[in-house]
């Protein structure tokens, strides 16, 4: 029955001679997969051009890709709202900490689920959080720069040092 089926479709595109369908009822099962995999990429290949001719555009719609923030933002969420859903993701995390000083990056109502988030953290990512939040506190407060965004980034480094300590 398969091999009927195959020779028919073979047949579609090539001209039927007796010599033709010997060939395809020899065939092993490896072959008639290869032969079937041609011939399914034939047959697209012949409907794109139809569609094509008729006008039609031949696109695949592609999903938005999310960016590593909405992502990070999202995990955030995720983590909040429905900790059963949530699952530890490193890039994640990783982000988070290089951005959480960010306002722009890290909206002040993610701020707070981030610190909540934080007093869980353990390990060397706890310690190099420190470690980097103590560093950027000295560097601050080493300038005299008036800067308000520099001031709110302060303030968040601020409240990471004591929920940390």
């Amino acid at each position: 029955m398969q091999i009927q089926k195959l020779s028919q479709q073979w047949l579609t595109f090539y001209p039927r001679t007796k010599k033709v369908e010997e060939e395809v009822e020899d065939l092993t099962a490896e072959e008639r997969r290869t032969l079937e995999r041609k011939l399914k990429k034939e047959r697209k290949k012949e409907e794109k051009k139809l569609m094509r001719e008729a006008g039609m555009a031949v696109r695949k719609e592609e999903p938005k890709k999310l960016s590593g923030a909405e992502l990070a933002l999202e995990y955030l969420a995720r983590w909040s709202k429905k900790p059963n859903e949530w699952k530890f993701q490193k890039t994640r995390q990783t982000w988070l900490l290089l951005h959480m000083y960010d306002k722009e990056k890290v909206p002040d109502e993610y701020f707070s689920i981030l610190l909540d988030y934080l007093e869980g953290l353990q390990g060397s990512a706890r310690e190099v959080t420190m470690q980097k939040a103590e560093a950027l506190m000295k560097e601050y407060d080493s300038s005299d720069t008036e800067d308000p965004g520099l001031l709110e980034k302060c303030e968040r480094i601020r409240k990471v040092l004591q929920l940390l300590s």
